[in-house]
């Protein structure tokens, strides 16, 4: 089966495996745990038992949310809920991570924990980290920043050097 001349099943591994999407909602699977809705990326692709859910404690764990890992959505804060959300986007440490308004449910220094691992994974890695954010806290450490004002793309340098 094919796809504008990909192969389907080329294309899920590409998302998969490569990019990492983190949206603005949560979009977690509301009839799995926290846990559960990390270890779900790994083992559609293959990754399963005791490593599986060691790397996902080892996400839950990293982002405070370890101790809740048996809690279902509707059981987690906002917060809460995108941090799992985020957990599951990185579980493979993706090349590309294309994440929209992911730190609008997190306080302060949640948020600028989640933005430092962004540039931790794109430094360590090489992975590219596309972001959209209304927050300029948000925005410190990034190579590149572009801003969209009602339509117009600008270089985000300008606005940073002045």
């Amino acid at each position: 089966m094919f796809d504008n001349g990909w192969k389907v099943r080329d294309l899920r591994r590409l998302r998969g495996e490569h990019l990492g999407f983190i949206f603005k909602s949560h979009n977690l699977i509301p009839f799995l745990n926290a846990h559960e809705n990390v270890l779900v990326s790994l083992q559609i692709n293959g990754v399963t038992g005791p490593r599986a859910s060691g790397i996902t404690q080892g996400l839950l764990d990293y982002f405070g949310v370890g101790q809740r890992h048996r809690h279902l959505p509707e059981q987690l804060s906002g917060g809460e809920r995108q941090r799992v959300a985020i957990a599951r986007a990185l579980v493979y440490a993706p090349q590309v991570i294309l994440a929209d308004e992911p730190t609008a449910a997190l306080d302060t220094e949640r948020g600028a924990s989640v933005m430092a691992l962004f540039r931790q994974i794109a430094r360590e890695k090489g992975s590219a980290v596309i972001c959209v954010t209304h927050d300029q806290r948000m925005i410190e450490g990034f190579d590149h920043l572009y801003h969209v004002s009602d339509g117009p793309v600008t270089d985000g340098r300008a606005d940073r050097d002045s």
